[in-house]
């Protein structure tokens, strides 16, 4: 069964990535940074809801 076909209970809401503010850079040049790691987790968050949000939208729901 695809996610697509998945009832709603079996197909739960992407949670966010744990938030991370400026202030918990130490500012030493990481690479990769912590903001860095933050802010590629959010891009995917926030295609994986779209995506979750579709699935559940499809059907006026």
């Amino acid at each position: 069964m695809s996610e697509a076909e998945l009832p709603p209970d079996e197909d739960p809401m992407p949670q966010p990535p744990f938030e991370v503010t400026d202030d918990m850079c130490c500012g030493s040049g990481c690479d990769p940074c912590i903001l860095d790691t933050y802010y590629a987790e959010l891009r995917d968050y926030r295609s994986r809801l779209a995506a979750w949000q579709a699935r559940h939208n499809k059907d006026g729901q």
